[in-house]
């Protein structure tokens, strides 16, 4: 590094954003991912023992993946790259390669790779690393907001360990805004600033769980903020409510969170909670979702869950999604929302679901039954002569419009099929089949 890197590292160190600045150096300055860096936990071991192998950090915004690399990266002995997926290509990748070769084998330094947004590599560029990850060229450390099982080659995954990050902990939150405002050297300490409660209560909550998101509200509000005549920079709920104007979902409608939130949508209509299921629509909608997309879940919700428990659940449901095409929004959540608290505050039976399913697997695994003759079609010439349509017995023609006869093949006559659950409209289907039966 020459004078000129040396003062351009300086400058972009001091100017860089607070959340770049307050990025620890230690493992025990880093606050969070406790399940993964705890004491006793396989990767705090590994980074203390210098004994790292390939890794993949899989987490949302802000939670730490390139903190931690960059925690490694102080603590280890060997050599740190570190490049963008985004920014970068094979020719980047060659050339590290080439020097991760001439420092193993010249000086016997390994070199971690760290690639930031790996997901964003296509299949060839991902393949480029295999055979350098496989033989120890390079430890790779890959960051992504992406699912890996799904953004990932496959080949990279087996070669890696995969640790997931979670949202920051509201108190983890607050431990970083309360850091950030007190460090003199690398935060904004000098400046002499307070956070009002209510305001680091709403701060640590909006965040989401993204310590990047509120370290630059913080930093917004303490350099847009007047000093009082007290010699300090308040940061009053008012000025946190500006410097954050809007809660920032984590949702991608073509990864794991767009899977995440519809699954919790349907378990809560299946599960009665009709709070909640307003709630993960409403995240749903803010986030941009499609409404055919919510309509046909919750028409599927709708046969899979409350089947003839209430018929009607599936009316309103195919009801809704026909409207909700024809309306869009911001009228259309009026109606996803009556049509999701509907199911979910109706009784529930999977007996449809459950009877179809039972059927399909014996279609799929047993002999193909013969159907009875008397239930074949009589109408087509010779059908007389097979015998088929022969001592078929007309329901109508019989009390309750009902007569005891086989319709399952002689091979699974003694199978059921359908059974009502005791819940809602499937208990009347119940009382009436017993007494058809019983009069018959």
């Amino acid at each position: 590094m020459d004078l000129f890197d040396y003062m351009r590292n300086n400058t972009m160190k001091k100017e860089a954003p607070l959340a770049s600045r307050m990025r620890p150096d230690s493992l025990e300055d880093v606050v969070g991912q406790g399940h993964i860096i705890g004491k006793d936990k396989l990767l705090y071991r590994a980074i203390k023992a210098d004994k790292l192998s390939s890794i993949i950090f899989y987490g949302p915004p802000g939670t730490g993946k390139t903190t931690l690399a960059k925690v490694i990266a102080n603590t280890t002995s060997a050599l740190f790259t570190q490049i963008n997926a985004t920014a970068s290509g094979k020719k980047d990748m060659e050339a590290v390669i080439e020097e991760a070769k001439n420092n193993l084998g010249m000086y016997g330094k390994k070199t971690i790779l760290f690639i930031d947004e790996i997901h964003r590599f296509n299949k060839g560029q991902q393949d480029y690393l295999l055979p350098f990850v496989e033989d120890g060229t390079v430890i790779l450390i890959g960051a992504t907001t992406e699912n890996p099982y799904f953004e990932v080659n496959s080949a990279l995954i087996s070669r890696s360990i995969i640790f997931e990050l979670k949202p920051l902990e509201k108190e983890d939150i607050k431990t970083l805004i309360i850091r950030a405002l007190q460090d003199r050297e690398k935060g904004l300490g000098v400046y002499k600033a307070a956070i009002d409660e209510d305001a680091l209560e709403f701060l640590s909550d909006v965040a989401n769980g993204d310590a990047r998101s509120a370290l630059n509200a913080i930093e917004l509000g303490v350099l847009t903020t007047e000093r009082a005549e007290d010699g300090f920079i308040h940061i009053t709920l008012e000025v946190a409510s500006e410097c954050i104007q809007k809660r920032v979902l984590k949702y991608d409608k073509g990864g794991d969170n767009h899977y995440d939130t519809i699954s919790a949508f349907i378990k809560s209509m299946r599960g009665s909670d009709p709070d909640a299921a307003v709630y993960y629509l409403a995240r749903m909608l803010y986030a941009g979702e499609e409404v055919a997309f919510i309509a046909r879940r919750i028409m599927i919700c709708a046969a899979e869950d409350v089947s003839n428990a209430d018929p009607n659940a599936l009316v309103v449901a195919t009801s809704a999604a026909l409207a909700v095409e024809r309306l869009g929004m911001p009228e259309a959540r009026i109606v996803l929302a009556q049509a999701a608290t509907y199911v979910a505050c109706a009784p529930k039976s999977n007996s449809a679901i459950c009877a179809i399913d039972d059927a399909m697997e014996v279609v799929a695994k047993e002999k193909t039954a013969t159907i009875p003759p008397y239930l074949m079609d009589a109408h087509y010439k010779g059908a007389a002569q097979l015998g088929h349509g022969i001592g078929y017995k007309y329901a109508h023609d019989y009390k309750n419009h009902y007569v005891k006869q086989q319709y399952l093949p002689d091979e699974i006559k003694d199978r059921t099929f359908y059974v009502p659950s005791d819940n809602g409209y499937e208990k009347k289907i119940q009382e009436y089949f017993k007494k058809i039966k019983e009069e018959a």
